[in-house]
């Protein structure tokens, strides 16, 4: 059974790559003749920084379709040998479902772990950069690098945001500090054109203090403040979950999102980092009970088709549940978790069936 564990892991790993490499390429050069103008009059009609902007593209497109590049791989293999009926031979040989994807397990290990790491480290890496070139989707949602960075920090229910800061955000410019109470209401706004941090405290110049129930505004040269803010890191400051590591999301979480977004929304998406270590497992316990159907061969059109279509309707399903957890209309962990457990129930039952028919 090793020999044939070995086989099967070539054939779907060799398949996962050709796949994924032909996507990717595919996208990248779409992209590439879409924006190639914007790149090069950003810098001043150098080539090189069109291989520069698709190196950068790259990981977020290899993320995006990773997921399904396993499951058209898991397909593809699988019609091959239930074309040679090597499928049926497999079969008869007393192999049974659940058996054959406990032998690809470490293949979808492997791809699990490198899925994540590719969401975790190589995406956050070059997101930054994406936004200060502000090509693109990036054009929307364009950050500033450098002193004029916006940064956000939190001391207790306070939150603090600056349109400028210094690389050690020591030095702050239009700067807002919303003060809330207990329960997360705004007691008072305090505005100040410049802070600075000297021995723990901001000294802060220009004030202008905001309080609630319509009361007239103070108006003071020099204020200190001694909350202890804590910066959300640089590369994070746009507070976009989709684009921050693992740990950032973390921090994001312990800040209470620093002001910039609810809690639950990098909550949500903490819980669906952890969910893409088991995508390739997912996408074996799709594409394997299907080819239980076809233990006799046959009908191996509809078992891609059907095989391509549970695909994309799971990552529907996917991105509808985590736009509600964002909303707040599922739990953080359901809205991340739900799509991938009614899957994996749904095909272990399948499979089941066909193994105790």
């Amino acid at each position: 059974m090793w020999t044939l564990s070995l086989m099967l892991s070539k054939m779907l790993m060799v398949r996962f790559i050709m796949i994924l490499f032909g996507i990717s390429a595919f996208v990248v050069t779409l992209d590439l003749v879409t924006y190639s103008e914007d790149v090069l009059a950003l810098h001043n009609d150098n080539l090189w920084s069109i291989g520069h902007y698709a190196l950068l593209r790259l990981p977020g497109i290899i993320s995006a379709f990773m997921g399904l590049s396993f499951l058209l791989a898991a397909l593809m293999m699988l019609t091959e040998i239930s074309h040679h009926s090597e499928l049926v031979a497999i079969w008869n040989a007393g192999v049974s479902q659940f058996r054959m994807i406990a032998m690809l397990l470490p293949v979808a290990a492997v791809f699990g772990v490198a899925n994540f790491f590719l969401s975790d480290k190589a995406v956050p890496t070059v997101s930054p950069i994406l936004h200060e070139w502000g090509i693109g989707d990036y054009s929307e949602k364009q950050l500033k690098v450098g002193e004029k960075d916006p940064i956000w920090m939190r001391s207790g229910n306070d939150v603090l945001r600056a349109t400028g800061s210094n690389q050690q955000a020591t030095s702050l410019t239009g700067v807002t500090i919303f003060r809330r109470d207990s329960d997360g209401l705004l007691i008072e706004q305090i505005m100040a054109e410049e802070a600075e941090l000297v021995s723990g405290r901001w000294h802060m110049t220009g004030v202008v203090i905001y309080y609630r129930n319509n009361v007239p505004p103070s108006r003071v040269k020099r204020m200190v403040y001694s909350g202890r803010m804590r910066p959300a890191a640089a590369g994070t400051r746009s507070g976009d979950p989709e684009e921050m590591s693992y740990a950032d999301l973390n921090y994001f979480i312990d800040n209470a999102g620093f002001g910039i977004r609810p809690v639950h929304v990098y909550t949500t998406w903490l819980h669906k980092r952890t969910t893409l270590a088991l995508t390739g497992v997912l996408m074996l316990l799709i594409a394997i009970p299907l080819a239980g159907r076809h233990r006799r061969g046959g009908g191996l059109g509809i078992l891609f088709a059907v095989g391509i279509g549970l695909g994309f309707t799971f990552f529907v399903f996917d991105g509808i549940s985590m736009t509600m957890g964002e909303l707040g209309l599922l739990p953080s962990w359901m809205a991340a978790w739900l799509p991938m457990l009614i899957f994996a129930l749904t095909s272990g039952t399948i499979a089941f069936r066909y193994e105790t028919l």
